[in-house]
């Protein structure tokens, strides 16, 4: 019985002596080979599907890089709203578009273009109303400061704001259905949030 103890603790010991360095054969192959010769992995602050726009916010987010650390926060969020403005923008115009396609009749180009300045007056509002989701710092090697931020502000915002301001046009408030807007533009956030994957 001593014999196959001792036997049954030596295949165990001579099976760990083999798989040990096989695993580590594995694992290091398995990281070179998911990077390629001469590249190092380096990580980018506020990044990652947890900062893409989705359905219910748009996002952007963004670097900016100066001698002075508040100056490189400046240019971090002048550089990530402007991301943001033209992706609401985007979705706006296409809201709209949809929605005179789909839901107005005897409607000018007059109208449409209204439609579209009162669109861009609200954005501009509603930009101020962003909020802050992700900030980090780092120090470069010359001295530098780097501000990386991500930024949001909700789809809802956006559609209330707009509609808001059309019941106020006396012209378009006529024939403006916020229900068919709203279902308009909730169909354009979840479309913008599948092309970013």
């Amino acid at each position: 019985m001593k014999k196959n103890y001792l036997y049954s603790l030596a295949i165990m010991l001579l099976a760990a002596f083999i798989a040990v360095p096989l695993l580590n054969s594995c694992k290091s192959s398995k990281k070179s080979a998911a990077m390629p010769a001469g590249e190092e992995k380096i990580e980018v602050y506020c990044s990652g599907p947890e900062y893409f726009s989705n359905g219910e916010y748009f996002r952007a987010n963004d670097v900016g890089e100066s001698t002075n650390q508040s100056m490189a926060k400046r240019k971090a969020m002048s550089n990530a709203r402007l991301g943001m403005a033209a992706a609401i923008e985007t979705t706006v115009k296409a809201v709209i578009d949809n929605y005179f396609n789909s839901y107005t009749s005897n409607k000018t180009i007059e109208d449409k273009e209204r439609y579209e300045g009162l669109s861009r007056e609200v954005i501009n509002q509603k930009l101020n109303g962003i909020r802050t989701i992700c900030e980090e710092y780092t120090k470069t090697a010359e001295g530098n400061y780097k501000c990386y931020v991500a930024i949001e502000l909700a789809g809802d915002e956006i559609a209330t704001g707009m509609a808001n301001r059309i019941s106020e046009d006396d012209k378009l408030k006529i024939d403006f259905q916020y229900e068919n807007f709203k279902k308009t533009f909730e169909k354009e956030m979840e479309e913008f949030k599948n092309e970013r994957y």
